[in-house]
């Protein structure tokens, strides 16, 4: 156990004193700064080179970054982190591209006990024929089979699966076919009847990815349909020590519906550990890919379907104003632009309910918000609504013959509408919704530079403040300096290895980039080199979560 690892199992802060230098801090204290001293969980100084020299002495550790970035640490604003876990440690099928395929990685599953896969997308698929139930039974070898599509609104099943879990009787069982809506939670849920430790076990290993990744804290988006309370109480676990190694913070939500104020104490009362809010996945409506997110006009693959609407408006606004009266967040998963007319409404009778100035204060945030026209983003403005939203949705899912085009047609180009949110004054911040796409923050922050529809790009710094203080502000977090390196602020950041550092513009017609210092603007890597920075080192509140060893050597 290292030094840092036991005082942070004996609850004390830490009280070492750390010099990073010769490198590129990105401050708004100094644009130009290439040092920063920590002082046990708080940064005390940024500045330049000349000035490190001067202050350097035996007593500190210093950390030489040969050019290395250190930058506030990412927040990631949507995560299940059982289910990612899962993920990581079953079947991974995104490069999946036929049903023989499929049954091939069902067949040549390890060990024992129910076979569990992620990442399925048929739309990429030549044929996009799936495989029945029967077949996933014989290639499994009569185990049971669970396997999410990429979107996890949907899975593929085994009949073995399907009658143990009595999903024949269920909304959204279609035998030959995937499970979706309540055929598909009942599905989930069974196979995720796990042991306190095994749920430990997928969170722990999701909860490590991320440090390996620079996040420093991520939001947990726990939900009845998706595990129990106990799987929410684990995650909230690990801000209290719940192991040896410290790890990111988890920034806990809870999406169950309430219909009162009373109703909303006493599931918090329920819960047992606290939570940021009673937001997240509580599902006003599904997903694009699974064909049940909520449109206004059918899908133009599918005529005749506009999707599914899980809350009713008068449901949706009781629990907005039962939060707005607690002053804690509420908020809704809400994908389509039927499903966000459904929200915005609610919005409306809460405020007439309980004031417009109770349903602002109380900070609610609405998930995805992928379809969003100009009179709905003006509403959500009034309202002071955060979007939490997934740019890697957009790389991989938008432009011509992908999803939203084969989904949607002509409505695929007005999707994700992240300039305009900023423009309009929407508070937002960005996510991955891992295990829906991968925990690489970098790719997001590039996919908003490189938006498929170019009137929605947003510069690379806009971004990045929008993964990193954004995600802090969104989940109310009590240090107003969270995600800034200034001094006085918390010691939480990531060193980065780099190939280029400039300043990265999102319009066309002008420079897209400069290195003049007289500009003023902190440098962020290149992101146009076809690769990541590589996360060298994750620190929160001055302990260290991951390194890699080229940054001691």
């Amino acid at each position: 156990m290292t030094e840092a690892h036991a005082r942070a199992q004996a609850g004390s802060a830490p009280s070492k004193v750390t010099l990073y230098r010769n490198g590129s801090v990105y401050t708004a204290a100094d644009p130009f700064a290439t040092a920063m001293l920590v002082d046990g969980d708080t940064i005390a100084w940024v500045g330049s080179e000349q000035a490190a020299t001067s202050i350097a002495d035996s007593s500190m550790e210093v950390i030489d970054l040969r050019g290395a970035l250190l930058a506030p640490g990412f927040v990631d604003s949507h995560v299940h982190l059982t289910e990612t876990g899962i993920a990581l440690g079953g079947l991974q099928l995104g490069n999946v591209r036929s049903a023989r395929e499929l049954l091939d990685a069902v067949a040549g599953a390890g060990g024992a006990g129910t076979i569990l896969g992620h990442g399925w997308d048929e739309t990429l698929w030549d044929d996009p024929t799936l495989p029945e139930p029967g077949e996933l039974e014989r290639a499994a070898g009569g185990r049971p089979v669970y396997l999410s599509r990429v979107d996890a609104h949907s899975a593929l099943v085994s009949s073995a699966l399907a009658a143990a879990a009595g999903l024949p009787d269920l909304d959204g069982f279609a035998p030959g076919g995937p499970v979706k809506r309540e055929a598909h939670a009942a599905a989930r849920l069974a196979t995720r009847r796990l042991s306190a430790a095994e749920l430990q076990n997928h969170q722990r290993r999701a909860l490590d990815e991320a440090a390996a990744n620079g996040y420093v804290a991520l939001a947990e988006m726990g939900a009845p349909h998706i595990g129990s309370p106990l799987d929410l109480q684990l995650a909230v676990g690990w801000n209290a020590g719940a192991d040896s190694a410290p790890l990111p913070e988890v920034l806990a939500y809870w999406g169950q519906l309430t219909t009162s104020a009373a109703d909303a104490e006493s599931l918090l009362a329920e819960l047992g550990v606290p939570v940021r809010g009673l937001a997240g996945d509580l599902n006003i409506d599904g997903s694009i890919g699974s064909r049940t997110a909520s449109l206004r006009e059918p899908y133009t693959d599918a005529p005749g379907e506009k999707g599914t609407t899980y809350l009713s408006v008068e449901q949706a606004a009781a629990h907005l104003a039962a939060c707005s009266l607690l002053g804690i967040q509420g908020g809704f998963h809400v994908i389509g632009d039927a499903g966000l007319d459904a929200a915005l409404e609610a919005l409306d009778l809460a405020a007439a309910e309980v004031g417009e100035q109770r349903i602002r204060a109380a900070g609610h945030r609405f998930e995805h918000v992928e379809m969003a026209d100009a009179d709905a983003i003006a509403r959500l403005a009034k309202y002071s609504v955060t979007v939490s939203v997934q740019p890697a949705f957009d790389a991989a899912w938008g432009g011509p013959g992908r999803l939203y085009d084969q989904r949607l047609g002509s409505r695929n180009e007005n999707m994700n509408p992240f300039a305009s949110f900023y423009s309009a004054g929407v508070p937002i911040c960005f996510g991955s919704d891992s295990p829906v796409t991968p925990l690489r923050p970098w790719s997001s922050v590039r996919a908003c530079l490189e938006h498929n529809n170019p009137g929605q790009r947003i510069s690379a710094r806009a971004a990045f403040l929008g993964h990193t203080r954004a995600g802090w502000r969104a989940a109310r977090h009590a240090n107003p300096m969270a995600g800034q390196l200034v001094p006085g602020a918390p010691a939480t950041f990531a060193v980065w290895d780099v190939e280029e550092l400039m300043v990265q513009v999102a319009d066309g017609r002008v420079q897209s980039w400069s290195t003049d210092p007289r500009a003023r603007t902190p440098l962020l890597p290149a992101l146009d080199t076809g690769t990541d920075p590589r996360c060298l080192q994750t620190v929160r509140n001055g302990l260290e979560l991951f390194s890699a060893d080229a940054l001691h050597a």
